[in-house]
């Protein structure tokens, strides 16, 4: 691995104090969460970037087409960040929280498979180390390794830009090599939102991805830059190539910097 990555990972290493309640899931791949998400980027609006021959025009028009909606469900991220934030503000200051702000503060907690006992600084804690948002340029190279620029089957039928499982019958589309004995489909979503809001759920929420998320909450208490380059080691839980899977998103990521 490369030498950056195993910084990064060693500062993911670090422990943090956190009240973490985590549910067990499979872990080979990410599961799928059920987020209300508005659909207005439909399956038959999704271009069909196989037919682009120019490969530097495919990958400015992959990227291009699905930077707005990862900045857009970041941004709604970062609004309940913001008001978890300031809550835990109130609290330091000694201030009470209103019955609206804590049943807020729960509404989130909830969506973020966190359980909130109670309100305090102390619980705030874990849960901001979950609701946060994550580099634009990481969600967009992952995307384009899963779905090879947008041309992989699951994206075409199912706007599946992350590879992302389910295991109830007809909830997406059956791979074609499923070994016997699997249940497991490959999710299809309704718009790249549901997509894109499912996928940051996941490295959010998802046991497998708690060094993603120590990585990340290192480096804001540290008061430096969350970057693709620092969160992509993070990912090693995502593919069972491991290592090389990570090395392979970083070398992504430096040669198509110029699309993005």
């Amino acid at each position: 691995m490369r030498p950056l990555a195993g910084v990064i990972i060693a500062l993911g290493l670090v422990a943090l104090t956190m009240l973490w309640i985590e549910t067990q899931v499979d872990e080979e791949r990410p599961q799928v969460a059920s987020l209300p998400i508005q659909a207005n980027k439909p399956v038959s609006d999704l271009p069909d970037f196989a037919e682009i021959s120019d490969v530097k025009q495919k990958k400015r028009a992959f990227f291009g087409y699905l930077r707005p909606t990862v900045e857009q469900v970041n941004r709604e991220i970062n609004g309940q960040r913001q008001f978890l934030l300031q809550l835990k503000q109130r609290l330091d200051k000694g201030l009470t929280v209103s019955g609206a702000q804590a049943a807020k503060a729960e509404r989130i907690a909830q969506q973020y498979g966190y359980e909130l006992r109670q309100i305090s600084s102390e619980t705030l804690e874990p849960l901001l180390a979950r609701v946060d948002t994550v580099p634009v340029e990481m969600v967009l190279v992952q995307a384009a390794n899963e779905t090879g620029w947008g041309s992989s089957r699951f994206a075409r039928e199912g706007l599946n830009f992350f590879g992302q499982w389910c295991f109830r019958a007809g909830c997406g589309l059956v791979p074609l090599g499923r070994e016997d004995g699997r249940n497991h489909e490959v999710a299809k979503f309704d718009s790249v939102e549901e997509s894109v809001s499912s996928y940051l759920n996941n490295l959010n929420t998802n046991p497998a991805y708690q060094e993603l998320r120590q990585i990340r909450s290192q480096l804001r208490h540290a008061d430096m830059e969350v970057t693709a380059a620092s969160l992509i080691p993070g990912l090693i839980r995502y593919s069972e190539r491991k290592e090389a899977y990570v090395d392979e998103l970083l070398s992504m990521l430096e040669t198509n910097k110029r699309y993005m």
